[in-house]
This record gives C-alpha cells, sequence and structure tokens, in this order.
C-alpha cells in the first residue's frame, strides 16, 4: 500500500492592498505578535496582482477607495485571475453602504469590514478565511496527487495486461485440435491467465486459472502459476494426470504463502487417439463441451468443477472425470468473467441463460465467442467488464 501524501503546510499569509501607510501600518500593529501570520502591505493597487502573485496570500485585505484603480474593478481582476481566482477577498471601507456590499460581493467577494474593525474580529475573520482557502489548496493538492497516483496504477496495470496477454499461447489453426480465445482485461486486471500444449504426440493438455482479487498482484500470481504448468516444473506430477497437476499446484501455491490469494483452475487433458477427455477442477466454473455425431446433432455437456478452490488446505485430493468425444467435438473453456454479467437493471445474468445462450447454434461464419462478447457487452450496457472476460474454444478434428 502506497503512503498517502504529505500535504504542503500553508502559513496564513495577508497582503493588505490601501493607498493610505497610516492603514497599513494600523492592520501591521494589529496582527503583531501572531507567529502564524505573515503580513503583506501593498501601497501601489496596480502593483497588487503582482504581489499577490509573488507572495500568495491566504486571504486579501482590500481598501474600496483609491486614487489608481477602483477598489470594485480590482476585485473583478483578483478573480478572474488563476492565481487569485479563489483567494479570499475582504473589503475594506470606511462606511457601511448596502449597495456597494452588494456590489462587492456579487463580483466575488468573500466578507466585508469597515475600517479599521476591533483586533479580535479581525483576527478571526482573517484565521476564518485562511483555514477555508487552506484546506482548498490542500484538498486539490490530494487530489493532484491521487490524480497521479491512479493514473500511474492505470500505466501499471496496462503493462500488466500487456505481459499476460504476452503469456498467452499462440492461436491453432489446423491440426487434431484447433484453438481460438478472446482476452478481454478488466480496467483493474483480474488474475485470468490461460494455456495449452501437446505433452506428447497423444496428450494435449489444456487450462485456465483465475486468480482472486484485482491487480498487477493476482495477475502476477497467476501468470507464476501459470508457468509452472506450461513448463511442467511441478514436481512428482505426471501433467497427463489432471488429479494430479491441481494437486502439485495446491502443494505449490498455498494461500498464507501468497499473500492471502487463491485461484480456481480447470485442467483438461485430450487423448487423440482414444478420443476421451480426463479432467479436473478446483473452485472454477464449468466447462461446456458441445459434442454428437455432427454439428446439427451436438448437445451440450457441463463438465463440472468438483474439487476446492486451490491454496486453502494442504491436505486436498482432486478427482477426474472423463468426457468422450464423438466425432464432433467443440469444448469452452472460460472464466466467471463472461458469464458473471451484472445487467444494466443492476440483475445478474443467470448462468442457465448463459447455457442456453451457448447452446445455440452458431450462424455459418460466425465466432460464437464474438458473438457471446457482444452480447455481455449489450447487457452491461457499456464496453468495460468488471472482471476479466476469457474464454477458449477448441475444436476436436474428426476421426482421421
Amino acid at each position: 500500500m502506497s503512503a498517502e501524501p504529505k500535504l504542503t503546510e500553508h502559513k496564513v499569509t495577508v497582503l493588505l492592498i490601501d493607498d493610505q501607510p497610516m492603514i497599513g501600518e494600523a492592520v501591521r500593529r494589529l496582527l503583531a505578535g501572531e507567529p502564524d501570520i505573515a503580513f503583506h502591505y501593498c501601497k501601489d493597487a496596480t502593483r497588487a496582482l503582482e504581489q499577490a502573485d509573488a507572495i500568495k496570500p491566504t486571504v486579501i485585505l482590500q481598501d474600496l477607495v483609491m486614487p489608481d484603480i477602483d477598489g470594485l474593478t480590482l476585485v473583478k481582476t483578483f478573480r478572474e485571475h488563476e492565481s487569485t481566482r479563489e483567494t479570499p477577498m475582504i473589503v475594506l471601507s470606511t462606511k457601511e453602504e448596502p449597495k456597494v456590499k452588494a456590489d462587492a460581493f456579487a463580483l466575488g467577494a468573500n466578507d466585508y469590514i469597515v475600517k479599521l474593525p476591533d483586533r479580535l474580529e479581525l483576527l478571526a475573520r482573517i484565521r476564518y478565511h485562511s483555514k477555508g482557502y487552506i484546506n482548498l489548496l490542500q484538498r486539490n493538492e490530494a487530489y493532484k496527487a491521487l490524480q497521479e497516483s491512479q493514473r500511474q496504477l492505470a500505466h501499471d496495470v496496462a503493462q500488466a495486461a500487456k505481459y499476460v496477454r504476452s503469456l498467452l499461447p499462440e492461436k491453432r489453426k489446423r491440426g487434431a485440435v484447433t484453438t481460438d480465445w478472446r482476452f478481454i482485461p478488466s480496467s483493474q486486471l483480474s488474475g485470468d491467465t490461460f494455456g495449452y500444449e501437446w505433452l506428447d504426440d497423444d496428450h494435449f493438455a489444456f487450462y485456465l486459472i483465475d486468480v482472486s482479487g484485482h491487480g498487477v498482484g493476482p495477475a502476477l500470481l497467476s501468470v507464476s502459476a501459470l508457468n509452472s504448468v506450461r513448463s511442467q516444473s511441478l514436481p512428482q506430477t505426471d501433467f497427463r494426470k489432471p488429479g494430479q497437476v491441481l494437486a502439485a499446484l495446491n502443494r505449490a501455491f498455498q494461500m498464507d504463502q501468497q499473500n492471502g490469494l487463491y485461484f480456481t483452475v480447470w485442467y483438461g487433458v485430450y487423448q487423440k487417439s482414444s478420443r476421451v477427455i480426463a479432467y479436473s477442477g478446483g473452485g472454477h466454473p464449468p466447462v461446456l463441451m458441445l459434442t454428437g455425431p455432427s454439428e446439427a446433432e451436438a448437445t451440450i455437456k457441463v463438465l463440472d468443477s468438483q474439487g476446492p478452490m486451490v491454496g486453502a488446505d494442504l491436505e486436498i485430493e482432486y478427482a477426474e472425470a472423463t468426457c468422450p468425444v464423438e466425432e464432433f467435438g467443440r469444448l469452452f473453456l472460460f472464466s466467471d468473467g463472461v458469464y458473471e454479467i451484472e445487467r444494466v437493471d443492476k440483475s445478474m445474468w443467470p448462468f442457465s441463460e448463459f447455457l442456453t445462450y451457448m447452446a445455440q447454434p452458431t450462424p455459418p461464419g460466425a465466432s460464437r465467442m464474438d458473438l457471446l462478447t457482444t452480447y455481455a457487452r449489450e447487457l452491461r450496457g457499456t464496453d468495460e467488464f468488471k472482471d476479466d472476460f476469457s474464454i477458449v474454444e477448441f475444436q476436436f478434428a474428426p476421426k482421421d
């Protein structure tokens, strides 16, 4: 967690503009002995703006009757100038005149005092207006720091998303298994990664990992888990056995050693010779399998994830299940960001409706994933997703 920005400390600084030196001396004496107040005097009203720029007062005391410039005109000038637009202004006058007071307030004055006031009253008004202005300066400073922090965070997230995307596998356009995928990181970036590769001539592994939380931390943990699977570096693990892979991941990535982060995973292995998929899941959404004698006759099967999430309990075993792939076979592996869609009316898209949508025939030449992406954005009413949107499509070639 980044430290809160240290805000600039501002001293109460008074700028008096009055053509009479005796008034300047009188105000100086009224403020004398107040260590928290710095006093500055300007006799020449034509140089008032220049002096205000130099000393940056927290309150301006200004006479209304001066020989070189009309006091109300000077009030307007201060309000039009960038550096003094928000600076509190206390107008000094020799008498109470409702019309003059109304005009001064209309032009931007904050207060009106008949000079010279009682010392305690003057100090109270100076400190009151200065405190409000200093709070405004510090709020603006904090807001700028927050903007910079958010800009840097957005940059870091974008760089992390770019890094994650660079690790995703190339799409396979030919062979016994062809692949396609869509990866749309959320604005905060979550912990989605996925991969697939041939383990040998007969076994094709495919998997998706989804780390809890948002931001760079979960993304990096997801990448670490991805690399351990992709490089087959988990000890004493047969990567053709999904249950062994998940158990090894669970031993390697306990959440008490990962800053409280855990992840869900689905891991499957397709055996080309037998046309059977062995799979195991840990807290992950189910996978959808469309299979049948032909695409027209295919039915949807839900390959559920029975095991618990990875990282919560060291002594966990993960069961395996199998699913045959008929002459036609198409499988969709995805993260929960694909179907946990908050609709425009704030209700959630039911999983049952997601299943119905995915079971629909795909129009010729269209991509089910592109159609799903477009439909999900229509449901949300925006192009952005609250969670990473990751989906991978696998098509299994017919028997030779």
